[in-house]
């Protein structure tokens, strides 16, 4: 079957992330997003897709600083309350029944009972006629300590991130599931070894 180019997101499943900013008064917003990704493994840069008129948008652009959260398969039910379009003097988080976790390095709280919180600054911006790129350096990455597994990566089974699978009539919640088998990083290079592993032990040392 063929799709039309615009409907590019019905061909994967996507990530679902809470992104929550102040705006000048200290009202809190917060605001789900899809259009999310981490840049490249090397950096510690993620990068956010967004319309212009977004109050995400204008917070992140006046105070510099965000907090991704990544919510679990129980928090599904909050993240439409999240998306509603409310004025910029409503606190979302009392709107969507969700408690503020306290962050370290930035000013925005992260969502309390989340996977994984990034407190991100402003890196830069790609401003383009319709949306904006937006890329966050991750000054602080944390991830709960129930949910670590013993190669140092997120227990799929256990931390049942949300997904988002798009079809023409909206969006249906999903989650990951770990096949039981994968590959080293060195797998990649003919031998066998993973040159970013290599620098990061010369940058350690």
């Amino acid at each position: 079957m063929e799709f039309e180019p615009r409907e590019r997101e019905m061909a994967t499943v996507l990530p679902v992330v809470l992104v929550s900013t102040l705006d000048q008064a200290g009202v809190r917003n917060l605001a789900p997003y899809s259009n999310y990704t981490p840049v490249l493994r090397i950096t510690d840069l993620i990068m956010l897709a967004s319309w212009h008129r977004r109050d995400t948008l204008k917070n992140i652009r006046h105070n510099q600083e965000f907090v991704v959260s990544v919510p679990g398969v129980d928090l599904a039910d909050k993240i439409m309350p999240t998306a509603m379009h409310y004025p910029p003097s409503v606190d979302e988080f009392e709107k969507a029944g969700l408690k503020a976790r306290p962050s370290a390095m930035v000013a925005p709280p992260g969502v309390e009972g989340c996977l994984a919180w990034l407190e991100c600054r402003l890196h830069k911006q790609y401003v383009e006629k319709n949306y904006v790129l937006v890329v966050g350096q991750v000054l602080r990455l944390e991830v709960r300590d129930d949910l670590v597994n013993q190669r140092g990566g997120m227990d799929l089974a256990k931390a049942q991130p949300l997904l988002a699978s798009l079809d023409r009539e909206g969006m249906r919640w999903a989650t990951a599931r770990d096949l039981g088998k994968g590959e080293p990083y060195g797998a990649m290079f003919p031998n066998g070894q993973d040159p970013m592993a290599q620098r990061k032990q010369s940058q350690d040392s």
